[in-house]
């Protein structure tokens, strides 16, 4: 029988609410560039990678929203072999792809639109949409490692606590368990940490590029459509990268509390750090014009049907 309080009935309705949002956006980028992929029978490198990052975010929040659900609502049902293991594994994989592929986003901006005189640079900028297939499978496996290494983590945690699982004692299986969990943290911040590198990297890149071009052309007194197109990769790195500061941040937050219980701090650290994933892919949505004309044409019919009724 569900067992369920005021506080936790407000939890699952707004993580409800906020999860269902991100999804319908990351569904609609997945379902756009599916339409595209039949008409075409191709796909560019860019949209390879926003179709898998589509994917990952949309199952990365229905993982989320039903662990969170069957732990407020049923949270005896996760003593049950092994739905705990697989949700958290399948949260851990997804998660793990959601963040590989944001950086690989940004990485192929970079490499795509920056221009240095280097040789290596060069050559990954020849060869770019021929790595770019084998760097996702890359990331998949390496996020698939991931996964299987978390369910195998928190199966052997379980099995081991089970003797203290009886009534009256849950609450030190709790503690038990999440002792083993350490390594999970290092996990996370290794995907973090990587991810987030990408990242930096590829912003300061492409800013020392934009400097050096823009100077270039008020050296020769020119314009240039590089520069917008620089202006542009900018935008969506330097958004990227400030979400991902203030998610990391909370990502801490919520390592630190969750130790200490405190629900009134986890509650909003849990909700802007599932915000991401919805809130980065509008902006995906918004710097791409095939992706923000699909949308705006939505929405028009959406406004039309509403007025004629």
């Amino acid at each position: 029988q569900p067992n369920v309080t005021a506080y936790g009935a407000t939890t699952v309705a707004a993580f409800t609410l906020q999860v269902f949002a991100g999804m319908w956006i990351n569904a609609f980028i997945v379902s756009v560039l599916c339409i595209a992929w039949v008409k075409k029978k191709t796909l560019n490198s860019n949209e390879k990678i926003l179709l898998l990052l589509g994917s990952s975010r949309f199952w990365y929040l229905c993982f989320s929203w039903v662990y969170s659900f069957i732990s407020i609502i049923y949270p005896n049902c996760l003593l049950v072999h092994p739905i705990i293991q697989l949700l958290q594994g399948a949260y851990s994989f997804f998660n793990c792809s959601n963040f590989w592929f944001s950086a690989s986003l940004c990485v192929f901006y970079c490499i795509k639109i920056a221009n240095f005189s280097n040789s290596f640079f060069f050559y990954l900028k020849v060869k770019i949409d021929r790595i770019v297939p084998w760097l996702l499978l890359g990331t998949e496996i390496c996020s698939l490692v991931i996964g299987i290494l978390v369910y195998n983590i928190i199966d052997k945690a379980v099995c081991k606590n089970l003797n203290f699982t009886c009534k009256g004692r849950f609450w030190k299986a709790n503690i038990r368990i999440e002792e083993h969990f350490y390594i999970l943290n290092f996990v996370t911040g290794f995907v973090y940490t990587t991810s987030f590198m990408a990242v930096i990297f590829s912003a300061v890149f492409l800013l020392c590029s934009l400097w050096r071009h823009k100077c270039k052309m008020q050296t020769n007194n020119m314009n240039s459509l590089s520069v917008d197109a620089h202006i542009k990769a900018m935008k969506s790195i330097l958004s990227f990268f400030i979400m991902y500061c203030i998610n990391f941040m909370f990502f801490i937050l919520t390592l630190i509390y969750s130790t200490k219980k405190q629900k009134h701090v986890m509650f909003p650290a849990y909700l802007i750090q599932h915000a991401f994933p919805g809130v980065h892919s509008l902006i995906l949505i918004l710097s791409n014009p095939k992706l923000e004309k699909t949308l705006l044409r939505i929405l028009c019919c959406v406004k039309c049907k509403i007025c004629m009724r």
